[in-house]
């Protein structure tokens, strides 16, 4: 119950698919964790033997070389700000933070939950040694908190994930901010202009539409290597290329096209053709969905666990804990995150409330705000990254205890709140975790009574709206999942008209038989007999159908003949395109795009959600 007739599935879900992925790579990365620390303890000369490996990349006397640690942290960990940078891309380009003014909470919320923990780091290192590596405590790990969330909150709706993300882009962009300007090595200006000069022409390939990645490949190396050349740590390349990358949803003319060089293709199998209907396809996607897509599952799944392994392993026994523990950088580290991230997220996220009379809040209830506060507590990936650049010897260890203790204390905190949570009455949870926000709408215009194609009562709290196309076999699928959700007196159901013609031919014709059937009030009656025959939609088989429903045939022959009624349906794809609609079927629930499978359980959670969140903004009123 994934498919979509467009060039593949599930083409618009990427921050459900972002966050699958997390909680899938998050006991990967525990794995990693636990891999280093026991073999840190076990053979800590042959775990540090290993790592300091020197690898070097030379041609002739020129090239550069440095132990495999580093590779790790400044070589390969490019593509995970890479990745980084492009959800926070696809974020203000498709996400919550399309509208401008809800980024201020975000921005305040993640700003804060820097700070205070900074200062309460700075608070216990006060004139001591250790207080010039305050940025350890600063940065939460967004992917691990993701992932770990999905494992210690189950049950939390995708609005708390979607919440933490959008409230630490800002963190993750403030931290490689940081990493340049404060724990790069000495910086040399000469290579720094080269490398800024080397991004512009990057900007320039993009403003000319240059989509090959054959030609930018070369260009993103080199902006790499002149950071490395100039002192500032090279993961910022990764992070800068990511946010240029542009984000959004496969335009419905950008379809057409590839369906056309795929005909071509198919009516002649010739390698430029076939050449030709590849570039087609992978063209529809947006530059950000393609670069998520090839670098998201190694970053997850290898790159960020290989760091773990090459920075989590700690020689340890009880004199060293003890000695650690009361450390001021390891409980600096400590406190900052378990309890300067949960006192900045609430705190930021209840004063803006109140500062705004409540026209800025959090897009979840308060239990859920705190939680995202609790889960904020682990840093890993950044922290370690500053640890390894502002310490060494004994400091760099306690550090990563400081880390490490976050991160276990903070999961259990998370752990916490949620089966607090789940054990209040079940109206009281659903506010607790939902809160009553104003929601964005994607549906573009608004259900029409009057105009639209309705089932279910008018008043029904939850209005499940289809873009649908009648030679659609998804539809097909669809339609029975939808008949099963109409027995739910509290729904209202909605088609509407997107027929694919470069796919399905006689879909269009199919749709202007349905609205010659709701000329003369049949329109349900047509509209059923068409989706339980989804392969006998010739001119004689709908003559065939307007008779079963007792048309009348002359008027229906006729309507069909002189598209009375195709204008109709144009208002239709027009508000698909409007929408961000590219392929069928598309589902908007209560005016907000549902993303990901259209399974009956899938529908019905998603309905129900929506359900409690009608209820709780009408108490509200």
């Amino acid at each position: 119950m994934f498919g979509r007739t467009v060039w593949t599935g599930e083409i618009t879900a990427p921050l459900r698919r972002f966050v699958r992925t997390e909680a899938g790579s998050a006991g990967v990365l525990v794995t990693a964790i636990v891999a280093a620390m026991v073999w840190a303890n076990v053979g800590p000369a042959s775990y540090e033997s290993v790592w300091h490996t020197e690898l070097a990349i030379r041609v002739g006397d020129t090239g550069v070389g440095y132990d495999l640690r580093t590779w790790v942290n400044s070589g390969l960990m490019t593509l995970f700000f890479l990745v980084v940078g492009l959800e926070a891309r696809r974020e203000f380009d498709l996400g919550e933070l399309r509208d401008r003014r809800r980024f201020a909470l975000p921005l305040a919320a993640g700003i804060m939950g820097m700070l205070i923990p900074i200062g309460i780091f700075l608070l216990v290192n006060r004139g001591g040694p250790g207080a010039h590596g305050w940025g350890v405590a600063m940065s939460t790990d967004t992917a691990l908190a993701l992932g770990l969330l999905a494992l210690l909150g189950r049950g939390v709706p995708d609005q708390v994930r979607v919440f933490l993300l959008t409230v630490f882009v800002v963190d993750d962009l403030v931290a490689l901010g940081v990493i340049a300007v404060v724990y790069s090595e000495r910086i040399s200006v000469g290579p720094l202009l080269v490398a800024i000069a080397i991004f512009a022409l990057l900007l320039g390939l993009r403003a000319f539409g240059v989509r090959r990645g054959v030609v930018y490949a070369p260009v993103c190396v080199a902006l790499w290597a002149a950071l490395l050349a100039s002192g500032v740590d090279p993961v910022v390349a990764g992070l800068a290329i990511g946010l240029t990358a542009t984000a959004y949803s496969p335009l419905r003319s950008a379809l057409e096209r590839a369906t056309g060089l795929f005909k071509l293709f198919r009516e002649q199998p010739t390698a430029e053709l076939a050449r030709n209907a590849t570039l087609g396809l992978a063209q529809t996607l947006s530059p950000n969905d393609r670069l998520q897509r090839i670098y998201h599952p190694w970053t997850s799944y290898l790159i960020v666990p290989l760091f773990a392994l090459a920075n989590a392993g700690i020689t340890v026994d009880g004199a060293f804990l003890a000695r650690a523990f009361t450390a001021p950088v390891t409980l600096g580290i400590l406190l900052g995150y378990v309890v300067g991230k949960p006192v900045a997220v609430v705190g930021v996220a209840w004063l803006v409330a109140r500062l705004t009379g409540g026209r800025i809040r959090p897009a979840i209830g308060w239990a859920a705000v705190l939680g995202s506060g609790t889960i904020a507590g682990i840093g890993f990936t950044v922290s370690l990254l500053i640890a390894n650049l502002a310490f060494t010897g004994p400091q760099l260890a306690e550090a990563k205890v400081g880390v490490l203790a976050a991160a276990a204390v903070a999961s259990l905190l998370t752990w916490t709140v949620y089966r607090v949570t789940a054990a209040m009455p079940r109206a009281r949870r659903a506010r607790a975790l939902l809160g009553n926000p104003d929601q964005l709408v994607d549906l573009i215009p608004p259900v029409d009574q009057d105009r639209d194609h309705v089932r279910g009562p008018a008043d029904a709290s939850v209005t499940l709206v289809e873009y649908g196309d009648f030679q659609c076999p998804y539809c097909g699928q669809a339609e029975t999942v939808v008949r099963e959700l109409l027995s739910d007196a509290d729904l209202r159901y909605v088609w509407r008209h997107l027929p694919l013609a470069d796919v399905h031919p006689q879909a269009q014709l199919a749709a202007e038989a349905v609205e010659a059937a709701h000329a003369q009030g049949k329109f349900w009656e047509m509209h059923d007999q068409l989706l339980d025959h989804q392969g006998k939609l010739l001119l004689s088989d709908l003559f065939g159908y307007a008779e079963q429903v007792g048309l009348d045939q002359e008027q229906f022959r006729d309507d069909l003949l002189l598209h009375v009624h195709a204008a109709r349906i144009a208002q239709d794809v027009e508000s698909a395109d409007l929408s961000g609609v590219s392929g069928t079927p598309t589902f908007f629930i209560n005016g907000q795009r549902h993303y990901g499978a259209y399974d009956i359980d899938t529908l019905t959670k998603a309905i129900k959600i929506a359900r409690v969140r009608a209820k709780i903004s009408a108490k509200s009123r």
